[in-house]
This record gives C-alpha cells, structure tokens and sequence, in this order.
C-alpha cells in the first residue's frame, strides 16, 4: 500500500512539474503554434510553385522574397501617411467633438440630458496624455513585436521548408492500420487551413480598399487609418465587419457629421458587406471549412480570449480539424488484411512511406 501511495505521489508531481515546465515556456510555445499555421497558410503557394516545376528551396525563397517585398512596400507606401493621419486623429479629436454641439441638433439634446458632451470632452482631452506618457512603453512593445515577429519568420522558414517531411513524420506516428486514415486527416487539415487563411486575408485586403474608398469618396478624414481598422476587424469572423463599419461610422459622425457622412459610410459598408458574404466570400473560399455559425462564433470569442486577435484567426481552423478529426474517426476502419512481411503494411522496414 505504501509502495502504491509513494507511485501515486511521485506521478502527482511529476505531472505538477511537466505543466510547470509548459507554463514557463507558454510564450516561446505560441510562437511557435503561430509559426506553424504561417507555413501552413503559406504551403498552398508553395506547392503551387512546385507543380510548375520549380524546387521546394527555391518555391520557399520565391514565397519568402516576394512576402518581405510586400510588407516593405506596405511599410514604405502606407507607413509615413498611416501615421501622420493617424497623429492627426489624436489632436484633432477633442476639437472635432466640442464642435458637435454647433453642428448636430440632436447631440446638443443627448448632451444636455445626460452630459454626454462633457465625458466625450473628458476622454478626448486625455488622450494626447496618455499616448505621450506611454511612448516608452509603446516603444518597449514595438520591439517586443518586432524580436517576436523575426522569430516567427524564421520559424516559419523551417516549417515551410520540411512541411513534406512534417506530414510524413505525423502519418508514422499513427498505427500502421490507421496511417492511410491519418494521411487523409493531415491533407484535410493543411489543406483547409491554408485555404482558409489565405482567403482571409484576401477578403479583408478587400475590405480595406473598399472602405479607402468610400471614405475619399465622402471626403471623411482619417481615411487611411481607418481603413485599416476595417481591414483588420474584417479578419475577425461574423462580429469583425460590423465591429469596423461601427467604427467608421462614430469617427465620421465626430469628424464630418451624421449627414451625409457619417450615414453614407455606413451605407457604404453595410452593402460591401453583403456583397462580400454572397459574391466574395464563395469565390475565395473555394475549400470551405463547413463550420456551422454558432461554432465559428464560440471558438472565435475563446480564441480572442486566450490570444486576442491571433487567437481569434487561429481558433477557426483548430475547430475545424477537431471536426474533421471527429468526422474521420467515425469513418469504419476497412478489414485487416494482416501485415506483409517485415510487420508493415507500407513497405519493409526502415523505409517511410509516401
């Protein structure tokens, strides 16, 4: 009994320090989950290269060159404009709002009655404040995002290169008699998961243009950064769109008024949106992930949660293989036919099937 109880103690803490172990290494731990779903969104690119016959170094070169590219003539291009409407939008707030009681009539009403002039005033007036004395710790935050983004890349470099061998090496960890079922799993899985993000982030860069336009079309300003925030909402599924359209419709109430503005704005979008829903969304997601809405919600509000809005993108396709693995595993197995000789139904021993 006491052999038992001194067995029993000893896997208590040993499970105790395992958890330890993973807790203490939880950030290191993310970034490499995030690496991982960067290379398999990009995988699809890759091996588009490689059916046209150029090898997987050079496809990962060519994938790797032309994302930097692209992320310097955003940085170049949006970058300098980004930030100086964006500085502009913190000074000139607090004017913008105290003139809203000479150019709305129901604002000088809601105002009067509940004071909601005054604590717009109050929060407007605080921020420069707050953005100046946290200029240290936004830049201490930027180099944390930047030394964490570096990782990322780099991981996602090694990733994307031996993604053929990783699905491999998932596919030997299975049974023999349930390999070929697992091999269907992992092609689901990157599959769906590369589709998925890829038309993601096509789908908000839309959105994004979309509503860069609209605002220059209703001379709203602030239309850069803006713009932005709807093509950064719109990744977040089924709340992001209207979260983004939300937005642009208060700045442009503030900033250029309710009429035409701020309701054409939000005119705008709303008819984007739908467009977006039926036309856009079913040409991009060509693979869909077939998750039904309430599903998509609840993992998308567990995932920001737990990572904010990395979280929110990554907890879609993680919901879906949980699906497709449950969906599988209720497949029947075919019958045995007994293993060949060597103990293994894909070839002799030592030899990884393909």
């Amino acid at each position: 009994m006491f052999r038992w109880a001194v067995a029993g103690s000893c896997g208590i803490a040993l499970v105790g320090l395992t958890l330890a172990a993973v807790w203490s290494v939880r950030g290191i731990l993310i970034l490499v989950l995030v690496s991982l779903f960067v290379a398999v969104s990009l995988d699809p690119a890759v091996r588009w290269l490689v059916r046209h016959h150029v090898r997987r170094p050079y496809a990962v070169t060519i994938i790797l060159i032309a994302l930097l590219a692209l992320l310097a003539l955003l940085f170049v291009g949006i970058g300098p404009p980004l930030a100086r409407q964006a500085g502009q939008l913190t000074a000139d707030l607090p004017g913008h709002i105290q003139s809203l009681d000479d150019r709305s009539r129901a604002f000088r009403e809601l105002s009067a009655r509940y004071g909601l002039g005054d604590r717009l005033n109050d929060l407007a007036a605080t921020i420069p404040e707050k953005v100046g004395a946290s200029l240290l710790s936004l830049f201490r935050t930027f180099l944390g995002v930047l030394a964490a983004a570096l990782t990322v890349l780099v991981l996602s470099l090694y990733f994307l290169a031996d993604m053929p061998r990783l699905r491999r090496r998932v596919q030997l960890l299975a049974p023999d008699r349930h390999r070929e079922r697992t091999r269907r799993i992992v092609d689901v899985v990157v599959d769906k998961v590369g589709s998925y993000m890829i038309g993601n982030l096509v789908i908000s860069a839309i959105a994004g243009v979309v509503a860069y336009a609209g605002l220059l079309v209703l001379d709203i300003p602030f239309a850069l950064p803006l713009a932005l925030i709807v093509a950064v909402t719109d990744l977040i599924p089924l709340i992001g769109a209207t979260l983004g359209t939300a937005v642009c419709g208060v700045v442009a109430a503030v900033a250029s008024g309710v009429w035409p503005a701020a309701v054409g704005i939000v005119v705008w979008l709303l008819i984007y949106q739908q467009i977006e829903n039926y036309v856009i969304v079913p040409k991009v997601m060509k693979q869909s992930l077939d998750m039904p809405a309430l599903a998509v919600l609840l993992a998308s509000l567990i995932g920001a949660g737990l990572l904010g809005l990395i979280g929110a993108l990554m907890a879609i396709p993680i919901a879906a293989t949980v699906k497709t693995v449950l969906a599988e595993l209720r497949e029947p197995l075919p019958p045995e036919h007994g293993p060949h000789p060597g103990g293994s139904d894909h070839g002799p021993p030592g030899t990884d099937p393909v």
